[in-house]
């Protein structure tokens, strides 16, 4: 299950960033990179056990799955939000004497 929504949340993300890419002043491409490092984590997490024991469950489908699928998502975009929030583009928590 964390594969599958990390994976979609990547996607999802990738998506905007490409349509906003001229003008990336909220940083997606932070984001997406975010997502897809946590994907690629996660893949790597599954593939491994799964060749060791010859097989077995590669999807886990339970609440608990779910639950940490989702406390992955929003930590990604904590993440990312600090990273906006230390940029500050619109000059709101610093203010800065523009040229």
């Amino acid at each position: 299950m964390w594969l599958i929504m990390l994976a979609f949340a990547a996607t999802i993300a990738t998506a905007i960033w490409y349509t906003q890419a001229e003008n990336d002043k909220y940083l997606l491409k932070y984001l997406s990179l975010i997502f897809w490092g946590t994907t690629i984590m996660v893949l790597v997490d599954h593939v491994v056990p799964f060749l060791m024991e010859g097989g077995g469950e590669f999807f886990e489908v339970s609440t608990e799955a779910a639950v940490l699928s989702g406390i992955m998502v929003v930590v990604g975009l904590a993440v990312w939000e600090g990273a906006l929030l230390l940029k500050d583009p619109k000059h709101i928590i610093f203010k800065r004497n523009r040229p």
